[in-house]
């Protein structure tokens, strides 16, 4: 059977898995952390968790995380799986956020993921709360209406770049070659140097070429 390549993961993070994840990529909640989740699964299922499910908590710690760590998101896949979302508030949320990080242009195709009407964060109290504090000045004129003050922004919530890049084998990988499935393949490697580049592209979620690109150097280097 040919390799046959998939972007989204088989089953979506949710309950303490991925709680387990956020940890994982260094957000501050009650569990032990998963080793080495994938960023971009981990990101996407906690937006779900706070757009979706009204998860405030988690909402607000994304969004901390982003403003610290968004320079190493695999952005071509974060955007493309945005793009696969049946739900309009995930999808105004991720646009409201690119437009928010607008300096980074690699966000600038995912800022068109929504083109509906805008959305309100809380399903009720809204009015209340725009006139007791205005907007969230990150949200101000874009997509999703947020009150100022309820996403709370604690910078002690996240790790630092330096902090994470310790604790996540992937994360500093991107540090290092760039945010890229190049960087996500190598650091694969590194764990398991038996990954056949099929086997590693599923994993990463990458292209088999750049799979057997990235095995081969791995290999001549190591062997070096």
């Amino acid at each position: 059977m040919g390799f046959r390549r998939h972007t989204a993961p088989a089953r979506p993070l949710e309950g303490e898995a991925l709680t387990a994840a956020l940890v994982g990529i260094g957000m501050a909640f009650s569990m032990e952390g998963m080793p080495n989740p994938n960023i971009e699964d981990t990101l996407l299922a906690a937006s779900v968790e706070g757009m979706e499910r009204g998860d405030l908590r988690v909402l607000s710690v994304l969004m901390t995380w982003l403003e610290l760590h968004s320079a190493w998101i695999n952005a071509d896949r974060l955007t493309a799986l945005v793009g696969q979302q049946t739900s309009g508030k995930v999808r105004a949320f991720w646009s409201a956020v690119a437009r928010w990080l607008g300096k980074d242009r690699r966000l600038a195709r995912m800022e068109k993921a929504y083109a509906g009407p805008r959305v309100d964060l809380l399903a009720a109290g809204m009015a209340f709360h725009l006139r007791r504090a205005g907007e969230d000045l990150r949200f101000e004129g874009g997509p999703l209406c947020v009150p100022a003050g309820i996403l709370r922004d604690r910078k002690g919530d996240v790790l630092t770049p330096r902090e994470l890049a310790h604790r996540h084998a992937t994360y500093r990988r991107r540090i290092e070659l760039g945010p890229s499935y190049r960087a996500d393949m190598w650091a694969a490697l590194d764990q398991d140097p038996g990954l056949s580049p099929s086997a590693l592209a599923r994993l990463t979620y990458g292209s088999f070429a750049t799979a057997w690109h990235v095995k081969r150097d791995w290999e001549l280097l190591k062997g070096a």
